[in-house]
């Protein structure tokens, strides 16, 4: 095994869960964000020699991965009979995964470039360059993505302004 290959396994070792968990957020099924996280680690592999900042580089092929899965027609998408299945329901009374699942089902709402920002910009701590630059676009679009998110969030979660 070549020194790029463990270096590129150890990568994909480390950085594999919160990979998938961008695309899950950015795209909202857990199937499309694996797709979308396999459909990005060959590009980075391939790359891998050329690349300065392997993580950024990881984001921005991911979250334009799982936007991409979002856009493709349904005749086209793959369905997993898992869909049909419903899920086991598990009473937890903590309020942190009550809040969890409403921010998760708000953000289902958003249209999926304004929740790639938000993800990026929030979860994943980036700031308004490093969001702009991961999905290709002006800071400006970051700009007014980030506060129109906001604001459709705030109304979906009925949340008053100075709070969130």
């Amino acid at each position: 095994m070549s020194d790029r290959e463990a270096e590129f396994r150890e990568f994909v070792a480390a950085r594999m869960e919160s990979l998938r968990g961008l695309a899950y957020l950015t795209c909202g099924d857990w199937q499309l964000a694996e797709d979308a996280v396999l459909a990005a680690l060959p590009k980075l592999y391939a790359k891998w020699n050329r690349i300065d900042n392997h993580d950024a580089y990881a984001r921005t092929a991911v979250v334009r991965a799982a936007i991409d899965e979002t856009r493709r027609p349904w005749w086209r998408r793959e369905r997993s009979h898992s869909d049909a299945l419903p899920e086991r329901a598990e009473p937890d009374s903590t309020q942190a995964v009550h809040d969890r699942l409403q921010t998760r089902a708000a953000l289902r709402q958003l249209p999926p470039r304004q929740r790639a920002v938000l993800v990026l910009r929030f979860l994943e701590g980036l700031s308004v360059e490093q969001t702009a630059a991961a999905l290709g676009c002006p800071q400006g679009t970051v700009k007014v993505y980030t506060a129109r998110g906001l604001a459709t969030l705030r109304q979906i979660l009925e949340v008053p302004y100075a709070t969130f």
